[in-house]
């Protein structure tokens, strides 16, 4: 039974379902089963279907008298047809208490609506229409499922007459019997069921119906694959029922129906003429969008790798290191690669593109506004560029998870566009910072809207003229330069920014390897207007940060040999890791130094055996290693005598604070460590075994297991899935070539 406030006015008790159908059995049953309500009294056409209700236990009474069930009733659930539900309302209108709730469960409102203001003059605060979304193959009160409901949405749209607290006690019910309850206007209720249910089903109806007119129907029938059972699975349902939906969802119906035929025929057309990036564009963004939709829905991830799989992963030194290995791609530069080939003109592929996350975020916002993307497979992807004026208004907000890179990023190029975008992402992203983005491109004349917080969402106004400014930037921040040197792009005059110390030049970089005008000195960047990005095939460097990871083995205690780090990149902005550890003593050679369109890539042989020594480092050399300063840390605490990182007051630290959480780990772990706003202290050599706790810290994870690599004991690191999201092959690509880890799943 629900409980019910003493302040209600509905007390739901005797509930009266007028049509022992699917629906209509299945809600009296769930009632029924539930204990929701006192009494459930049924009442069908056929008295054969009500006896039936009653024999299977599906209601406690059948209504022999339908005027005086209404009278008692608390509330009235019309499950009949569509088409008779007019005629159900004038049967009940004489004999209802003003106190009865009505509601309903047809698939169609707006007729229902109008018949019941006919019918009512004036609509009762008790009148409620509903819809479960939810059905089965099977029809009449023999097919009742008291789960039917479970899990599944049923949209209520009331109406301005309807009283609030009436709504509220409908929507009880309906989550008593294990349904998610949404509400929505009337006729936006139609719109989106003509779209998603009824052009489905008169599609499958109308395909059915050609193939049978054909003269060899009968093969067409008997070599169909399972994808045509299935769609046209949905075209053995009730032909009258769907004629009277039909009927009553008149308009609606037919608006969807020309959008489909106008999409039917521009993928006719692309098919005739041969036009592969029309057909594939269509494809694509069909895929993805179903893709899309189905992890937002079900708040599922971009990647298909779990970051929170209950994983444990031990590690420990003592290793013999030989062989070779590619580190995963980038993520800093294959989030730029995506955008710039987007709105370069020309075909760009992508090689050792990162498929994780945050940079599946930025892919798929690109593919909302128009662009053609082919993967990502393997780390390969197709972008058929729309150049800078190419992009189109997106179907509606823009998703990123809870990638901050991407809305920056993007922020910058959606504020020059001509059209309005809001970008959102999952509750963490609403809290990140992003008034230090918007603030600067207000400044170039950006209309940007954050969040209450500062954060997500960001709703942009399009059609704005930006003008290039001189801008200091408060606090190094590769990504607010980036995403200004992007608005730039479209700016009037040049765009300067200067930054207090040099960050990661990946975007000013890539953006003059494709055409654009870009001049640098060691503290600023200005990029000059009025150019066009010209397609470029990029290869996507190996990410420094896993190459960090790996390095930190040269000072692990009785390992011995080395191994190989293929095409890692070696930006100077980014290598401050790979120096300092160089200066610890690390025995790390680059080979084969190249350039791939712009950014510095080299092999990195790692030789053990060498002892760390301790080091002083500051901000000149830790701002190019912000992300590594973690394992860093690490390091400091296998190496002989004393280490301090200064400076750390100027240098932004991830949100989720990985340094903290590193220094907390090495003192678990043993290690002496001492801190102050500006400075950290790390005193080496007493590092022990021991179990740290990731809670899906990535940067947490990758520090423990490092710390577990250079110890003689075991560190086991327990919930560390992020790791194995962000690098799949991680154990194995770390057993191949000798190094001590394992993984236990639980």
């Amino acid at each position: 039974m629900l409980n019910y406030s003493p302040a209600s006015q509905y007390r739901l008790e005797r509930v009266l379902i007028i049509g022992l159908g699917l629906i209509g059995g299945s809600l009296a049953k769930a009632l029924k089963t539930r204990s929701c309500v006192g009494e459930v009294v049924g009442a069908d056409r056929s008295q054969d279907e009500c006896r039936l209700g009653l024999q299977l236990g599906v209601i406690d009474r059948v209504a022999e008298d339908l005027p005086t069930e209404v009278s008692a009733a608390d509330l009235i659930v019309l499950a009949v047809p569509v088409k008779a539900m007019e005629t159900v309302l004038e049967q009940i209108r004489p004999h209802l208490r003003l106190q009865t709730l009505v509601t309903d469960v047809g698939s169609t409102k707006g007729n229902l609506v109008q018949a019941a203001r006919r019918i009512f003059g004036h609509l009762p605060g008790t009148f409620i229409p509903g819809h479960p979304i939810a059905g089965a193959e099977k029809s009449g009160v023999r097919a009742s499922d008291a789960d039917l409901f479970e899990h599944h949405k049923v949209i209520l749209t009331p109406l301005p007459e309807t009283d609030p607290n009436a709504t509220l006690e409908l929507a009880r019910l309906w989550q008593a019997v294990g349904a998610e309850v949404l509400q929505m206007d009337v006729g936006r209720h139609d719109e989106v069921l003509a779209a998603t249910s009824h052009l489905p089903h008169l599609l499958a109806f109308s395909l059915v119906d050609t193939l049978a007119r054909e003269e060899e129907n009968l093969d067409i029938f008997r070599y169909a694959a399972g994808g045509f059972r299935d769609f046209t699975r949905i075209a053995a349902s009730d032909p009258t029922m769907w004629h009277d939906i039909c009927i009553a969802n008149r308009d609606a119906i037919l608006a969807q129906i020309d959008r489909y035929t106008a999409g039917v025929t521009r993928l006719r057309g692309a098919i005739e003429q041969g036009d592969s990036e029309g057909m594939l564009g269509i494809f694509t963004r069909a895929k993805a969008a179903r893709d899309h939709f189905t992890r937002l829905l079900n708040k599922a991830a971009y990647s298909s790798n779990d970051h929170m799989r209950a994983v444990n992963l031990r590690a420990r030194g003592g290793a013999e290191l030989s062989g070779e290995f590619s580190l995963p791609g980038d993520k800093s530069i294959s989030h730029r690669a995506i955008i710039l080939a987007a709105i370069a003109e020309g075909v760009t592929d992508i090689s050792g593109f990162l498929e994780n996350e945050d940079s599946l975020a930025t892919l798929q916002a690109l593919r909302d506004m128009g662009v053609v993307i082919e993967g990502p497979h393997q780390g390969q992807v197709r972008v058929f560029g729309v150049g800078l004026q190419g992009l189109k208004p997106p179907p509606g907000p823009l998703y990123l998870g809870h990638s901050a890179t991407a809305m920056r990023l993007l922020a910058g190029v959606l504020a020059a566009q001509p059209f309005d975008t809001e970008l959102f992402g999952d509750e963490a992203l609403c809290h990140r910072d992003m008034t230090r983005v918007a603030e600067p491109l207000r400044q170039m004349g950006a209309l940007i809207e954050t969040g209450e917080s500062g954060g997500a969402p960001l709703r942009i106004t399009g059609g704005q003229r930006l003008q290039g400014i001189d801008y200091q930037l408060p606090v190094p921040s590769a990504q607010v330069k980036s995403s200004l040197l992007l608005a730039g792009l479209w700016a009037e005059g040049n765009t300067c920014i200067r930054e207090p110390v040099a960050t990661r030049d990946h975007t000013e970089r890539m953006l003059a390897a494709l055409g654009a005008g870009v001049a640098h000195t060691d503290t600023s960047v200005t990029l000059a207007p009025g150019g066009t990005l010209r397609a470029a095939d990029i290869q996507v460097p190996g990410d420094i940060s896993w190459a960090t990871l790996f390095m930190l083995v040269a000072g692990a205690e009785h390992s011995c040999g080395s191994y190989r780090l293929r095409s890692v990149g070696t930006n100077p902005s980014r290598i401050g890791a790979l120096q300092v550890l160089q200066r610890m003593g690390a025995d790390i050679r680059q080979e084969h130094s190249r350039d791939q369109l712009g950014e510095p890539v080299a092999d990195l042989v790692v030789t053990a055996g060498q002892r760390l020594k301790g080091i002083d480092a500051d901000t000149r050399l830790l701002v190019s290693a912000v992300d590594e300063l973690p394992l860093l840390l690490v390091a400091a605490g296998v190496a002989e005598g004393e280490s301090c990182f200064s400076g750390l007051a100027r240098l932004k630290h991830k949100e989720d604070d990985p340094v903290q959480k590193t220094v907390a780990m090495l003192s678990d772990l043993g290690v002496r460590v001492e801190q102050d706003a500006d400075c950290i202290r790390v005193t080496g050599g007493g590092l022990k075994g021991g179990s740290i706790e990731a809670k899906g810290s990535l940067r947490l994870t990758m520090a423990a297991l490092a710390a577990g690599l250079c110890c003689a004991e075991t560190v086991t690191v327990t919930q560390s899935g992020a790791l194995l999201a962000a690098y799949p092959d991680f154990v194995e690509q770390a057993q191949r070539v000798g190094l001590n880890v394992h993984k236990e799943e639980d």
